[in-house]
């Protein structure tokens, strides 16, 4: 290489919210990366509002909450969904949400979901990627082309100001380049389903009084519904002045004039009224989620693995979750203690949870443009105000599975996973509304507040946390020998604390450095060392739980 060349543990292509993400939580753990990102990082069409609670629960990892909730977003601002025939016309159904700084966290979290639009959230990524001393941060630098072999990555990187090349030499490329991935593309991993649902354009508009003009009171989200059925969203981008429009379209392409676009906005609003575009972005509405994540040396997240529907807000988060799974996998790799089946478990984990949120939010979406054609929907008539009444009635009901989401959020789960000890235990149901805290292995650990303020969530992130309930140090040492002979981190955590005890059903519970389940049973395992070889990728987990561990078989999740 010459004098110009790079090498680095790490290459991530993608400096949006997932990029930032994955290059921060590998800082945080010491391991050193190059993000590229083409652009410069300015964001001029939000593409995501919502910070969902598991992100938010990682945020509290990462020390960001309190940036999250001090975000220009106005706490206090009504979250309400509202149903309409436009903003001065009739009102369908609402469902009412409080401002989320009003909101307070679910029994199941510590956190709550935020409202923190992208051009706001990624300043805060961003600057925690920037604090760690092992993160590069390289805008305005494309990719070109990229090879690996057995033991590198080698990829062309241009400026895009100076078109000037260089080499940078990883020992792993991670994608999070987006739903037109180079990364994918050249790894050759292909999407399945369905490419287009439809074409909508996005629309940001400033307009300080629009409050003013209609008697709707504030509200989030704004979803019209005309003789043709449901046809636009209106979004409160900043609570204050900007709104992000949304002609949802459908499976034939159209393009739209300014006079179509201002015609339609003054539709939506019921009148006539001056505002200002900002600007337009078409865009398609994609049901795709990659075959794989991961090729050689090569892996995708976010956008790049599974494109989805903003209907739920799932897809930002997914990726985030993404670039959780990944991060500790590759440090562990890459610090010696990760076995060599440890990064083929990325794949095999988040596939499935992606592939699961796209057909969420398809059928979200399904069911928000489900209302069929009623001419009548506008009419001061009794005909119109039974239309109204039954239309109303019966979208507010659909819809509520978009609005309560806690199941999708929290309850994925690596079932089958290669690196999570099976106990025997039934998983519970797998629902998007509701959410059944429980520590079997695969599932996200639960959260319980401790006697000292802090939450069982605040335990975990750096290594393996071994929990013991009424256990002490000498008890749990055959595990934590077998990790220290394999350099693997393993902290242990003895609680006295009943309630916590039975939530999480079992006297010893180990949890992985992502706050997932690993394993968990009432005594140590007959063969520590085989335990820790699997958790850390050295060895393949059977697909049911076996007594040589010393597992004790049941019958129900508990």
């Amino acid at each position: 290489m010459n004098a110009q060349d790079t090498t680095s543990p790490v290459l991530i292509v993608g400096g949006g919210p997932v990029g930032l993400a994955l290059a921060g939580d590998l800082g945080w753990r010491g391991v050193a990366c190059v993000l590229i990102e083409q652009s410069d990082g300015s964001i001029y069409q939000p593409r995501m509002d919502l910070v969902g609670i598991r992100t938010m629960e990682f945020c509290r990892r990462w020390g960001l909450v309190g940036a999250v909730e001090a975000s220009p977003y106005p706490r206090d601002y009504p979250q309400d969904n509202v149903y309409l025939t436009s903003l001065t016309g009739y009102e369908l159904g609402r469902e009412r949400f409080p401002g989320i700084g009003q909101a307070a966290p679910p029994p199941e979290s510590p956190q709550r979901r935020e409202r923190c639009p992208q051009n706001m959230f990624d300043p805060i990524l961003r600057a925690f990627a920037a604090g760690q001393k092992t993160v590069e941060l390289r805008y305005r630098a494309r990719l070109v082309a990229f090879s690996q072999d057995a033991e590198r990555v080698i990829a062309t990187v241009e400026n895009a100001d100076t078109g000037a090349r260089e080499t940078i030499a990883a020992r792993y490329i991670v994608g999070c380049d987006g739903a037109r991935s180079l990364v994918r593309e050249t790894l050759g991993i292909r999407m399945l389903g369905n490419p287009v649902l439809t074409y909508t354009t996005n629309v940001i508009f400033r307009c300080p009084h629009l409050l003013s003009l209609h008697d709707k009171g504030k509200a989030y989200r704004h979803i019209l519904i005309g003789p043709e059925g449901t046809w636009a969203t209106i979004v409160a981008i900043n609570g204050r002045d900007e709104w992000r429009f949304s002609l949802i379209g459908g499976p034939q392409q159209r393009d739209y004039t300014n006079d179509d676009i201002e015609a339609a906005i003054r539709r939506a609003v019921g009148c006539d009224f001056e505002f200002e575009i900002l600007s337009v972005l078409p865009w398609v509405r994609r049901e795709l989620a990659a075959e794989t994540f991961r090729n050689g040396r090569g892996f995708i997240a976010g956008d790049a693995a599974h494109v989805m529907s903003p209907t739920g807000g799932f897809g930002m988060n997914t990726g985030i979750g993404d670039a959780v799974d990944l991060t500790w996998k590759l440090a562990a790799t890459l610090q010696g203690w990760g076995g060599e089946h440890l990064l083929d478990s990325y794949a095999r984990e988040r596939q499935p949870v992606g592939a699961r949120n796209v057909a969420e939010a398809s059928g979200n979406l399904r069911r928000m443009i489900s209302v069929g054609a009623h001419p009548d929907i506008a009419d001061d008539t009794p005909a119109g105000a039974a239309t109204r009444e039954k239309v109303g009635r019966e979208f507010a009901e659909m819809m509520r599975r978009e609005w309560f989401t806690l199941g999708v959020h929290l309850g994925y789960r690596y079932e089958g996973s290669p690196i999570c000890w099976p106990d025997g235990t039934a998983p519970p149901p797998d629902e998007a509304r509701s959410y059944v805290p429980v520590a079997r292995p695969g599932h996200r650990a639960p959260h319980a507040w401790l006697a000292d303020g802090r939450s069982t969530l605040d335990l975990f992130g750096r290594g393996f946390v071994l929990l013991g309930f009424e256990a002490g140090a000498h008890d749990a040492e055959p595990l934590l020998q077998a990790a220290r002979a394999r350099g693997a981190p393993l902290d242990f955590v003895t609680l006295h604390e009943p309630q916590v005890a039975a939530l999480y059903a079992r006297k010893f519970v180990l949890v992985r450095p992502d706050g997932h389940v690993a394993w968990r049973d009432d005594r140590m395992p007959d063969q520590p060392d085989r335990l820790i070889d699997v958790v850390r990728g050295a060895a393949e987990a059977p697909a049911t739980a076996q007594n040589a561990l010393g597992s004790s078989q049941r019958e129900t999740a508990s």
